[in-house]
């Protein structure tokens, strides 16, 4: 059996922010000749699909800085330090849709950029919604779209959902829906 495995030789970080830190690390290959590897530790983060009935759901516009331009996302937040994803999710889907849920069911879990993220991704749904009032970051300018879920299916074939987790997400459920 082919031998993949690297080993850590030497970690450097180059870089602390806010919500991620950069690292230079140098590994030791299988072949016992080093490389150097660039990647990007951050919180791992979850997200949600939160249905008001069977056949509508919430997404979320806002603009993102990176790529200067207004997205449209499912509601989505990075998970705080020893908070498990379900409670970020409660707390994202309140505070970005405006809505409680006593039903939320865990849909996949995936890693978005295994080249150079740490970040897990963990995408929910949530059902039987209760509504109560959107109350975002100091630094989010959100707006909650509800929409139908046929729609925002065919907002990914026209290319307005550009989101990795929102496509995932969505086209997961699409798969997985009637199982």
């Amino acid at each position: 059996m082919l031998n993949m495995i690297e080993k850590l030789f030497k970690e450097k970080k180059i870089y602390s922010g806010k919500i991620l830190n950069l690292y230079v690390d140098t590994v030791i290959l299988p072949n016992k000749k080093t490389a150097t590897r660039e990647y990007v530790r951050q919180p791992n983060a979850a997200a949600v699909i939160p249905f008001i009935d069977e056949k509508t759901i919430i997404l979320v516009k806002q603009y993102r800085y990176p790529i200067k331009q207004i997205t449209y996302e499912i509601p989505a937040g990075k998970i705080s330090e020893n908070e498990k994803p379900i409670d970020c999710i409660k707390r994202e889907l309140e505070e970005e849709a405006g809505y409680v849920s006593n039903n939320l069911k865990k849909l996949i879990d995936f890693y978005p950029s295994t080249a150079f993220f740490t970040e897990k991704l963990y995408i929910f749904i949530a059902k039987n919604l209760k509504k109560t009032k959107i109350n975002p970051d100091a630094d989010e300018f959100i707006a909650p779209e509800i929409i139908s879920y046929k729609k925002a299916l065919s907002w990914i074939e026209t290319g307005k959902i550009i989101d990795s987790k929102s496509i995932i997400g969505l086209l997961y459920y699409e798969i997985i829906k009637n199982q």
